[in-house]
């Protein structure tokens, strides 16, 4: 994991708070987001843990597919923001050790987390079924989520985008987690169903 967090204290607390945590280490720690691309070189993380303290940025969050970013954030109101920015986690700066802990591993493996505080009622309009839009996809999905329909395989979803395949391969499992669907083909038509993707 890699620790960003702009206040040293803060870094140095996180980083003891983890130590020894089940399935995690701290393989590296930086003070901004100017800095994760080098880090990322460097130290090759599973997974990307941001420190949006009080008046940060949440939606300033660095380039680093495809190693997801979970956000700590000071207010509720930031998680919208920081989701719609590319993190696949989002929870509150005063979260304990296990919990934090079992979400970033949870986000390493590709999985979407967030404290359901921050989460409940963030797409009211939506209703129960909670359907999808534009919107909650990123440019980099919705490009992927049309060449899904396009019928390319991650292989060739790569080469489209100048990407990696394991990069393609994130980009497509977070695009089926989305639209809440397990195979290409469901993700297409509900896609299509929604008004996501033209056939």
């Amino acid at each position: 994991m890699l620790l960003v967090a702009a206040d040293p204290l803060a870094r140095a607390g996180l980083a003891a708070l983890l130590k020894g945590q089940p399935g995690l280490s701290v393989v590296g720690q930086v003070a901004s987001t100017d800095e994760v691309p080098g880090a990322l070189v460097s130290t090759r993380p599973d997974v990307l843990l941001l420190d949006a303290g009080p008046g940060a940025e949440a939606a300033a969050l660095p380039e680093v597919e495809p190693v997801p970013i979970v956000a700590l954030l000071a207010e509720r109101e930031a998680a919208l923001e920081a989701l719609r920015g590319g993190a696949r986690g989002v929870l509150d700066r005063q979260v304990d050790e296990g919990a934090l802990g079992a979400a970033l591993v949870a986000a390493a493996r590709g999985l979407w987390v967030g404290a359901p505080e921050y989460l409940e009622g963030l797409w009211p309009a939506r209703g129960p079924g909670l359907s999808p839009r534009a919107e909650d996809f990123t440019p980099r999905e919705r490009e992927v989520l049309q060449l899904l329909a396009e019928g390319l395989s991650n292989k060739g979803i790569a080469a489209r985008l100048s990407i990696s395949e394991h990069t393609a391969k994130f980009h497509v499992n977070a695009v089926l987690s989305k639209l809440g669907v397990q195979r290409r083909t469901e993700a297409i038509g509900r896609a299509a169903r929604l008004g996501l993707v033209i056939l």
